[in-house]
């Protein structure tokens, strides 16, 4: 399996997730923002957690604009894999690729630490490693995670089973305790816990790692 991990400036859970894909068994390429183009072959895009941009005007706004974000939308666009990490999810959802919004935590403070999340759903090429039911610990490091869409798009998320991910204990004030949704192809992931930094015994746990497990023995038989 292929993987590319793309790289704005303010990135700073890059190498994070490209060893994440690794220790699944990826071949990695790491992709700078400014190429128009991801490498030939790539299976599954990362979009990795961070400060692109330095959070400037809105967290991952400039980074949408960014020349490898088009690229990344066609993959999508094909029905290819994508994963969007804290940050990376606050990209895709600019890009359109994700509905919603994050917003700025409802405390109005930076929150890190390790939160339990309950899989909503094991459909899914990221969540298929999981029972439906299951409580993870996965750590979360963010200011802007109050995730936020209209009570329609909750509705449909809910009636599709779009959301891979909940908060046991919501930390930021996201609509319905949401940590983590797919598309409607359900090829594109994105949430804000980061699963790259539980994938490691060294680190603490490793409930993230069927995450990039799943997802890597997904595509190479498909």
């Amino acid at each position: 399996m292929k993987a590319a991990v793309v790289v704005f400036p303010g990135s700073n859970c890059d190498r994070d997730l490209a060893v994440a894909f690794e220790q699944a068994g990826c071949d990695v390429s790491m992709v700078w923002h400014k190429e128009t183009a991801l490498p030939d072959g790539v299976d599954v895009v990362g979009v990795p957690g961070g400060f692109s941009y330095g959070d400037y005007l809105r967290c991952g706004a400039i980074a949408a604009q960014s020349p490898i974000c088009k690229a990344v939308v066609d993959h999508a666009d094909r029905g290819g894999y994508a994963i969007g990490v804290c940050n990376g999810f606050q990209i895709l959802t600019e890009t359109g690729v994700l509905p919603g919004a994050l917003l700025r935590n409802a405390g109005l403070k930076y929150i890190c630490r390790t939160v339990g999340l309950r899989v909503e759903t094991s459909n899914s090429a990221f969540t298929e490693g999981y029972a439906k039911g299951d409580v993870i610990d996965v750590p979360i490091a963010h200011h802007d995670g109050n995730y936020f869409a209209d009570a329609d798009t909750v509705a449909a998320l809910e009636d599709q089973d779009r959301i891979a991910f909940r908060y046991v204990d919501n930390p930021n004030g996201s609509v319905a305790d949401i940590a983590g949704i797919l598309s409607d192809n359900r090829r594109v992931l994105g949430m804000m816990p980061h699963p790259e930094r539980a994938a490691d015994v060294g680190h603490g746990g490793t409930d993230g790692v069927a995450v990039f497990r799943a997802l890597a023995g997904l595509v190479t038989t498909a």
